[in-house]
């Protein structure tokens, strides 16, 4: 019998490579989305394709409502995505309060109602917009927590581990292990806006378009410029 994992699945770059290395290691994948109220979905429609595409046992979309109190200009359409600055050290605002957090709750929920002992998430503190729930402190404090507050870890000492193999890998090095793992990249969607084709200017869009060239591929998602 096939062990089970979760894999949280934005539809970025970096989700999707954490899922096709899940299906590596020999993982039946579980992959998890979420409609959170964001101000565009194309993120949700690349995820479904690449799940698709990799052949995933179950791919759920959770629906929540992270919209209500906003905080970020991925869910309030009154604050502009701001053009990226790489060498900014601020944290931007297109931080959503706490999103990391959430999602791993869902994914501890969701891990523990099907019998899964392992979660995968795609952050990284070295190739990052200055989010502090990409770091590693915040990861293992969270897995601390879930195996403080789930029965399978409590009671039948089936503890939950939280992997996050991309933590220390710049996203060049990534994008050159997902290659070598098959990930098709032009059904990712990295970009923060919603458009027929990818910005080219946003953070996420310049730290995926580095990346790309740092590893000596050219990206094959479609840009305006």
């Amino acid at each position: 019998m096939m062990k089970k994992a979760v894999v949280l699945l934005s539809g970025g770059l970096d989700s999707s490579t954490a899922m096709y290395l899940a299906k590596s290691e020999g993982y039946e994948v579980h992959a998890m989305s979420f409609n959170y109220g964001q101000r565009h979905k194309k993120e949700i429609e690349f995820a479904k394709k690449i799940a698709e595409k990799a052949g995933v046992k179950e791919h759920i979309i959770v629906k929540t409502n992270m919209n209500a109190w906003g905080g970020s200009a991925l869910t309030d359409s009154n604050i502009d995505v701001p053009k990226g600055d790489l060498e900014n050290e601020e944290i931007p605002v297109t931080y959503v309060p706490a999103r990391n957090m959430i999602f791993l709750s869902y994914a501890a929920s969701y891990a523990e109602a099907i019998g899964a002992q392992d979660i995968f998430i795609g952050v990284s503190q070295v190739d990052y917009s200055g989010y502090v729930d990409c770091r590693k402190e915040f990861i293992d404090a969270m897995e601390n927590s879930i195996n403080l507050g789930t029965v399978c870890a409590v009671k039948d000492n089936r503890k939950i581990k939280i992997h996050a193999p991309f933590m220390y890998m710049t996203k060049s090095e990534e994008i050159q292990l997902g290659m070598k793992l098959g990930v098709d990249y032009s059904l990712t969607w990295t970009c923060y806006n919603g458009y027929e084709k990818a910005c080219g200017e946003c953070d996420s869009c310049k730290l995926r378009l580095n990346a790309f060239k740092e590893a000596g591929y050219k990206d094959p998602v479609e840009y305006f410029n």
